[in-house]
């Protein structure tokens, strides 16, 4: 520790991500010693605001980690792949946000309102999964709790924010263009997506799949310690700048009623139930952006199987998507003396 708390490092500092891990840190008062802030030559040399002080950022390279207790990774896969391994070889605890070592089965990939007791078997390095998968399985835990899960359908309606800046900045040009009246240029995304919808994020598979589709099977088995849950997805980018919606298809080994569901959901960490359809209150990603909860509506029963439940679920994917849940884990670790 370094004074009176931890010496902290974040590893994209000035990115999306970053930014969002360095403001919650501040706003939860996580015990923070000292403050690194990392990034890429060109981003060295310029200063952020913490605690009422101007930190300048350094380059991110070696010798970074020396003395550091923790680091937030939210950089990328190529640079959490060449510079994690050099952080825990410091000494330092890595939190990291990128897919490298998610399906690493000596690496705990944690959502702490769901599995926190899996941070028992870190040896250095923690996997926060991904965006969508995390506000789905703080959806489904009590579910799971309470009668089990046999088989998860869902759809996601993702921001362009969980592409980082460039998403964002397409997004906002297309917009502009379109309300100026003049021809919409395609940029970042394949296809434009101002007034559109893209059933594609990331990369496609052989099987037809993509791999944010693929991540959020493989990450929701590994979560749950369940390999025989059945999960199949459809990803989908939308023009909407924060917060990421889904629509979650969930069946149950035993029977849950839409009150018991509702109810239920209503009184678990992390969760807010919003689910008056007759006022027309259900979660609204403008609503959601800028909040930690995962927000949870529409909860009803699927009449076509026999234990059914239908869920929307909406959560601020740079909050509990990304960096909330890294500082999350970070206090997880604090609190069970594990860093």
């Amino acid at each position: 520790m370094a004074g009176k708390g931890y010496a902290v490092a974040i590893a994209g500092a000035t990115g999306v991500v970053g930014g969002t891990v360095r403001r919650i840190l501040e706003e939860r008062s996580f015990p923070v010693g000292e403050l690194r802030l990392l990034a890429s030559a060109r981003s060295a040399g310029r200063t952020l605001p913490f605690k009422g002080a101007e930190l300048e950022v350094q380059e991110l390279g070696l010798g970074s980690f020396a003395g550091v207790d923790l680091v937030f990774f939210a950089a990328g896969g190529s640079v959490s792949k060449k510079y994690v391994p050099q952080a825990v070889a410091a000494g330092a605890t890595a939190i990291d946000k990128s897919s490298v070592f998610r399906m690493d089965p000596g690496v705990p990939l944690v959502v702490p309102e769901v599995n926190a007791d899996h941070l028992a078997s870190h040896a250095g390095i923690i996997a926060t999964p991904n965006c969508s998968t995390i506000q789905m399985v703080v959806a489904l835990k009590p579910i799971y709790d309470e009668v089990g899960i046999k088989r998860v359908v869902v759809s996601t309606y993702q921001a362009v924010s969980g592409s980082g800046q460039g998403g964002i900045a397409a997004l906002d040009a297309q917009a502009r263009q379109w309300g100026a009246g003049g021809p919409v240029q395609p940029q970042f995304y394949p296809h434009q997506i101002a007034f559109n919808v893209l059933p594609h994020i990331d990369s496609f598979l052989p099987s037809g799949s993509t791999k944010e589709e693929q991540k959020m099977v493989d990450e929701t088995t590994k979560i749950f310690a369940d390999p025989g849950l059945k999960v199949t997805a459809t990803c989908v980018r939308v023009p909407v700048f924060g917060a990421h919606s889904e629509a979650i298809n969930v069946e149950t080994w035993k029977k849950l009623t839409a009150g018991e569901a509702r109810e239920l959901l209503a009184g678990s960490p992390g969760i807010v139930v919003v689910d008056d359809p007759a006022e027309l209150q259900y979660p609204l990603p403008l609503d959601a952006e800028g909040r930690d909860p995962v927000f949870v509506g529409r909860i009803r029963e699927d009449a076509t199987v026999k234990n059914g439940l239908d869920l929307w679920v909406v959560s601020d994917n740079l909050r509990k998507g990304a960096a909330l849940n890294a500082v999350q884990i970070a206090e997880e670790l604090v609190r069970r003396g594990l860093l």
